[in-house]
């Protein structure tokens, strides 16, 4: 049997998360409904077979807005975390897109991709 163990349960927000809310989070004007202090920020990841590679990855509203008209469908979810008692929140999920199917971009390199470390 599972027990909801109160603030301890509800602030659990992973570390990659909190990095990510750290630099890439977007300010949100209200409390936090766990500790009441004006730290929330919202990010937005994006996931699809036509974004290839870069599925899973944080965007901007103003990339969604170019991203909306190349690729034809991908799903945002928009996250509510607080930068101070590490609450977090799936606030929203929505698609974009143009509907049109494509194919995902072909593979790039990057540095995830480089083995760089070796030598």
């Amino acid at each position: 049997m599972a027990l909801f163990r109160g603030v301890v349960d509800a602030c659990d927000a992973d570390p990659y998360l909190m990095r990510a809310a750290k630099w890439h989070g977007l300010r949100v004007e209200r409390p936090c409904p766990v500790c009441k202090k004006i730290s929330l920020v919202e990010i937005r990841y994006t996931f699809g077979d036509q974004l290839g590679q870069f599925s899973g990855r944080i965007k901007s509203i103003d990339e969604l807005t170019e991203m909306e008209s190349e690729f034809g469908e991908f799903r945002v979810y928009v996250v509510e975390v607080c930068r101070d008692c590490s609450w977090n929140h799936l606030s929203a999920s929505f698609i974009l897109g143009d509907g049109i199917t494509r194919k995902a971009p072909r593979k790039q390199r990057t540095l995830e991709s480089d083995d760089w470390v070796k030598r």
